[in-house]
């Protein structure tokens, strides 16, 4: 991946130049839109603010709406609440070592003025990395330069764009997810495993992720098994099985443990500034000084589950009601086009699907022809994990929240869309054999640099097949919307 060759230093400026100009869209809507008074988690302020920290908070304010509030309370002053454990630690422990890297600023700023400089500074960066990283994965399994690259640029402009520049998870658990994938086409397992470890310690959908480890060493089990000794090869395969699900599922069960230490063992609370004390009696919060809640005595003692249930009402089919009509709506683009991803792809390759893409070597000359691109072979385990996504964020989910749970988790959202504007827009065909020449000393000589075709379609809008502007409309609308809405408290997904 380094040093970036011609395509993967455009990604990096385009990244760059979608993250800067969110940042300054959200200050602009953020200071000339007043702010819904949303009923959302807002503590109270226990350091006092000065100018300077007034200005940081016109200038990044709109970073720390609705969820993001929880992870700054988290990193602040830690796990005091119940319904806190909902959140994953990874990011609130990001925040605290990039604060403390900041400490020469508490000269003048407060603590919160420093998580709010460091939410810009770490998901900036989290997210470039994160197209860098999806352009990488697209290189190695699309086996197609051009749809790699349109993947990572559409990446850029995310419909989940606001939730990768705010003060969520979503940045971070994209380049660990996307990352992780990359290591695992280039064969490196245990650097994977690590990665989607980690990845589990950012968001909890990240424990489907060892969906990915199983097959690979399921596929490796049936390429290479033979009749010498199948016995040793079917226990290897368990223990790797066994290793895999041991290795993402302990994050997510450390986690559980420390809650159940600090609410259903005595003397584990830790104290509670008395301003904090007193909007939990107000709203209702539970802490660990109070009585055990009812998870304690639970088989199976997980908080994380109690609080989706209790606080947030998740569970299956329990948001399908009327009146959630609008946000049904709200999650449909993202829902229709991983659906017609799947259809796409299942009735192009059937064969392929009702075998789980585990045939033998010594049958490939039976297997479809292989194409390059999003219809590739190897991108069956994507699709399947996509799917899985999909059904369980429509069925068990706050459906609205589907938008950015499926744009910061698989790269299908955005491989899909790559190959419809391959396959469908002819402007984009002659972009791609029309050379751009680089600035001088930009690249060695005779080399050709890709042009940002996703601008160039955008410049030649009129000109565009309706494929293309139904999808870069959905893109930019999306990006657009939730700058404008999420930043001042307004519903977004």
């Amino acid at each position: 991946m380094w040093p970036p060759d011609p395509s993967q230093k455009e990604v990096l400026r385009f990244a760059v130049s979608c993250r800067v100009l969110t940042l300054m869209l959200q200050a602009i809507f953020n200071a000339i839109i007043p702010d819904h008074h949303a009923e959302a988690f807002c503590p109270p302020r226990l350091a006092p603010s000065g100018s300077v920290d007034q200005l940081v908070e016109g200038l990044l304010g709109g970073l720390s709406r609705w969820d993001a509030e929880h992870f700054l309370f988290i990193a602040e002053h830690g796990y005091l609440y119940e319904h806190n454990f909902a959140f994953f630690p990874g990011f609130p422990l990001a925040l605290l070592v990039t604060t403390e890297l900041l400490r020469p600023l508490r000269w003048f700023l407060s603590f919160r003025s420093c998580l709010l400089i460091s939410v810009a500074l770490l998901n900036s960066l989290f997210s470039v990395l994160a197209a860098v990283a999806l352009h990488d994965l697209g290189c190695l399994v699309l086996h197609c330069p051009h749809q790699a690259f349109y993947a990572a640029l559409l990446f850029c402009l995310s419909p989940a764009s606001v939730f990768l520049a705010a003060g969520y998870s979503e940045a971070l658990f994209a380049l660990l997810t996307f990352s992780a994938m990359g290591q695992l086409e280039r064969g490196r397992v245990w650097t994977s495993g690590l990665l989607f470890a980690l990845a589990t310690g950012v968001r909890s959908n990240g424990l489907v992720s060892v969906g990915f480890l199983m097959y690979s060493q399921c596929r490796g089990f049936f390429s290479s098994l033979t009749v010498l000794n199948p016995l040793r090869q079917l226990l290897k395969l368990m223990a790797s099985l066994f290793l895999s699900v041991l290795t993402l599922g302990l994050p997510f069960a450390l986690f559980q443990y420390y809650a159940y230490t600090q609410f259903c063992l005595p003397g584990s609370a830790h104290p509670i500034p008395e301003p904090l004390v007193q909007l939990a009696m107000d709203k209702g919060y539970r802490i660990a000084e109070g009585n055990e809640p009812p998870w304690c005595s639970w088989d199976l003692p997980l908080i994380y589950s109690y609080i989706q249930d209790v606080y947030w009402n998740v569970g299956f089919l329990k948001y399908y009601e009327l009146r959630q009509v609008p946000n049904f709506l709200l999650a449909t683009p993202m829902a229709i086009l991983v659906a017609w991803a799947t259809w796409t792809y299942v009735t192009t390759h059937p064969r392929l699907c009702l075998t789980l893409g585990l045939q033998r070597s010594k049958n490939s000359k039976t297997l479809e022809k292989p194409d390059p691109g999003f219809l590739s072979p190897q991108v069956f385990v994507y699709l399947v994990h996509a799917v899985v996504l999909l059904l369980f964020g429509s069925l068990c989910m706050h459906v609205q929240v589907l938008t950015r749970f499926l744009g910061s988790s698989t790269p299908i959202v955005y491989w899909f869309p790559a190959h419809l504007l391959q396959d469908q827009e002819p402007l984009l065909r002659s972009l791609e054999t029309v050379p751009w020449k680089p600035p001088a000393g930009d690249s060695p000589p005779g080399q050709k640099v890709p042009r940002n075709s996703i601008m160039g379609l955008l410049y030649n809008w009129k000109t565009c097949s309706p494929v293309t502007r139904y999808i870069l409309g959905y893109f930019l609308s999306y990006w657009l919307l939730g700058l404008l809405l999420h930043c001042n408290f307004l519903p977004w997904t």
